[in-house]
């Protein structure tokens, strides 16, 4: 019975998934936390935001003075051909004041700072988007490093299983009950099972390296603490309506197609006139001449009535249209993929749940048809290869449950990111939520300065 008790603590470390209670584990929770503060995606589409952000500030500029200071130095020199002939030289020096204030710019600047808002809230849901991804990777790294454990564990108990059965065979052939073939069939077997074995092990340092490529942290003793059924709705229409309200990638395209519809609305602001009022002032220093300096001001209204510019800005307002056309095009586009994704989502949820239930039946079935195989084989009435296909059947259905818990896992994030719902505001994550409007509102009316809002 040495084999069957082998391949029953097998099944109970397949169902039981490994997981011993230990204060040091490391929990779902702690890796998504780990990789919302850390993942480099994640940093790199925040920084993106912050660029973006500064485009309000460029927008807003449009209605604000400018002051230009002028400065020449001219060296001047005359002569009158005459009888007798006369010249002079001087060296004048002037200084000058320009400011410029729009008053009417067709509206341009009220559309781009409308058009530089709806590009900001865009970016902002792309970067809850890819907060989206990288929660989603982490559970899927997560997962995967818990199934890959399992399998390893699996392998191993087979290899173990496999090779008292050679033992067994040997001893059998040894005292003329068994043959030469019942040992080779078991060492095949065995050979084998050490080879999946070795397949095993370097997919779970793959996917270990993967778990630390998105969270930072080299995998312990992982163990997952939350339970994923309380945010899966009831019904399938209900997830189909959250990800058509919620999901960020539809937001996003929402906020772009705004954006081109104020693009268009500013190119079309330069067929209308601009109005700009203008003071400047000017000294002039010539100490070479009578007069040392000479100062002058003026204050103007500058109306400027654009009739033809080359086709230029017609050329170009066509060509917003059809960018705004695009991005309406794109709304559906990314409707119809979030639809889709999440029916499959929640079609791999349901199926994952239901195979559960059958492959613990299957692990079950299959155990204590071993067991009986095995106490046959004892007794003459079943072979060596009936024991080692027995226990081939124990390892596909104990596999089969291992994919199958995972599968459930993973596809349960996965409906939760179809939905729009997996962020760490909403899983309660122990993290600073990181505020994109904070950095927003402090740029978006800065009149000079080049630092950053974090100093840099």
């Amino acid at each position: 019975m040495k084999a069957s008790s082998i391949a029953i603590a097998a099944l109970g470390m397949a169902v039981c998934g490994f997981v011993s209670p230990n204060a040091s584990a490391q929990t779902l929770t702690q890796s998504f936390a780990a990789a919302y503060n850390n993942n480099p995606d994640l940093n790199f589409a925040r920084s993106q935001l912050r660029e973006v952000d500064e485009n309000i500030a460029i927008a807003r500029s449009g209605n604000r003075p400018e002051l230009l200071a002028t400065i020449s130095q001219t060296l001047q020199t005359t002569r009158t051909a005459a009888t007798p002939s006369t010249g002079s030289r001087s060296s004048p020096t002037v200084l000058g004041a320009r400011i410029t204030q729009p008053l009417f710019r067709g509206f341009q600047t009220r559309n781009s700072i409308r058009a530089a808002e709806s590009a900001v809230r865009a970016q902002s849901q792309s970067l809850q988007n890819t907060e989206q991804n990288v929660l989603l990777n982490t559970a899927s790294a997560f997962f995967d490093v818990i199934q890959n454990r399992q399998v390893v564990e699996l392998r191993r108990s087979d290899v173990s299983f496999l090779a008292a059965q050679v033992s067994a065979a040997q001893d059998r052939f040894e005292v003329g009950e068994g043959t030469r073939t019942d040992v080779s069939q078991a060492e095949a077997r065995q050979a084998q099972a050490e080879s999946f074995l070795n397949i095993a092990i370097a997919e779970l340092e793959t996917s270990e390296a993967t778990y630390r490529q998105f969270t930072g942290l080299k995998a312990g003793n992982l163990r997952n603490d939350i339970k994923e059924e309380r945010y899966i709705p009831q019904t399938l229409q209900a997830a189909i309506a959250s990800g058509q309200n919620l999901h960020p990638a539809i937001l996003a395209t929402l906020y772009d197609a705004d954006t081109a519809s104020f693009q268009v609305a500013t190119l079309e602001g330069q067929f209308l006139p601009t109005l700009s009022l203008v003071g400047e002032a000017q000294t002039t220093l010539n100490p070479g001449l009578g007069v040392s300096q000479r100062d002058q001001a003026s204050v103007s209204l500058d109306l400027t009535i654009p009739i033809y510019q080359g086709g230029r800005v017609s050329a170009q307002v066509r060509q917003a249209k059809e960018a705004l056309g695009t991005a309406r095009i794109q709304v559906d586009i990314t409707r119809d993929q979030v639809r889709q994704f999440t029916v499959s989502s929640w079609a791999q949820y349901q199926a994952a749940v239901r195979s559960i239930q059958t492959s613990r039946t299957g692990v079950f079935a299959a155990q204590l048809a071993l067991q009986g195989v095995i106490e046959e084989q004892r007794v003459g009435q079943r072979t060596t290869l009936d024991v080692l296909d027995s226990q081939s059947d124990v390892v596909a259905a104990q596999l089969t449950l291992v994919a199958a818990e995972r599968d459930r896992d993973v596809a349960a994030y996965t409906l939760l990111s179809a939905m729009g719902h997996l962020n760490a505001a909403r899983l309660s994550l122990p993290v600073a939520i990181y505020q994109p409007e904070e950095h927003t509102d402090a740029v978006r009316d800065k009149w000079y300065g080049l630092r950053t809002p974090d100093g840099r």
